[in-house]
């Protein structure tokens, strides 16, 4: 079992994964549950408009995302594959949060996205 999807069910989670092309973009959108999402392969930067900020996920780098948070997406030069999870609002922090690979899988403090 891949490493990253064996630690987000060690969380209680159970992610899907996705997939996109290099420069494929996603509009500003939002979402009414809270969103775990960690790049498997590739790059994504997410941008959150309304926190006038952006977070770039590597490989084995997490996101988490509280409903209700605006945020667009531009694919790395090499595409992405991520891995997502649903939680029902309310379950994450208020903020989005970046944890970096080889961090948030040993359970330590998260940075602010």
């Amino acid at each position: 079992m891949d490493p990253l999807v064996a630690a987000l069910r060690s969380e209680g989670l159970d992610p899907g994964a996705w997939s996109n092309g290099p420069g494929d973009l996603y509009a500003p959108h939002a979402h009414p549950y809270d969103k775990v999402l960690v790049a498997d392969r590739g790059s994504i930067e997410f941008g959150l408009p309304d926190l006038g900020r952006s977070v770039t996920l590597e490989a084995g780098d997490r996101l988490d995302l509280p409903a209700g948070t605006r945020h667009d997406a531009r694919v790395g030069p090499r595409g992405v594959t991520c891995l997502e999870a649903h939680l029902p609002a309310g379950s994450l922090g208020p903020d989005p949060a970046h944890r970096p690979a080889g961090t948030w899988q040993r359970g330590e403090e998260t940075d602010g996205a």
